[in-house]
C-alpha cells in the first residue's frame, strides 16, 4: 500500500483527469455555433445532444465531487504541523511496546499449542499401541 503522500498525489491526479475528460466530453456534445458563411449539420438531434449531456454532466460531477471527498479524507489524515518530533517519538516508543507485548503473548501462545500437540500426539500414539496390542495379544505366541 502506499503511503499517504502518494496516495494524495494518485487522487489530484485522478481529479485532474476527471476534470479533462469532463471538458472533453462538453466538446464533444456541444451543439455547433452558427458562424456566418459556414453550414454545418450535425448527425444527432437537439433532443438526444441534450439527453447525453445531461447524463454526462451527472457523471462527472458525480465523481468529481467523491475525488474531492477522497481528497479532503487524505489532507485530513496528514500529519499536523503541530505534532512535533517529540511527539512522533513518544508514540513510536509506544508502538514498540505494544508490539514487544504482542510478540510476548505470540511466543506463549505458540508454548502453549507445542504442549497441546505433545498431548495429542502422545494420546495418538496410546490409542495406535492399544489398538496393536488388540490385535496381537502377547499370549497369542
Amino acid at each position: 500500500m502506499a503511503d499517504r503522500l502518494t496516495q494524495l498525489q494518485d487522487a489530484v491526479n485522478q481529479q485532474a483527469d476527471n476534470f479533462c475528460n469532463s471538458i472533453g466530453i462538453l466538446q464533444q456534445s456541444a451543439p455547433p455555433s452558427k458562424f456566418p458563411g459556414f453550414d454545418r449539420s450535425g448527425s444527432q438531434t437537439p433532443s438526444q445532444t441534450q439527453h447525453m449531456q445531461e447524463d454526462h454532466a451527472h457523471l462527472f460531477a458525480t465523481v468529481i465531487a467523491r475525488c474531492a471527498k477522497d481528497i479532503d479524507v487524505l489532507i485530513e489524515s496528514l500529519p499536523s504541523d503541530e505534532s512535533s518530533t517529540e511527539l512522533q517519538l513518544g508514540s513510536l516508543r509506544k508502538l514498540e511496546q505494544e508490539n514487544r507485548e504482542a510478540g510476548e503473548q505470540l511466543e506463549e501462545a505458540v508454548r502453549r499449542g507445542e504442549a497441546l500437540l505433545e498431548q495429542v500426539q502422545a494420546a495418538l500414539a496410546d490409542i495406535a499401541r492399544s489398538q496393536l496390542d488388540m490385535q496381537h495379544p502377547a499370549g497369542d505366541a
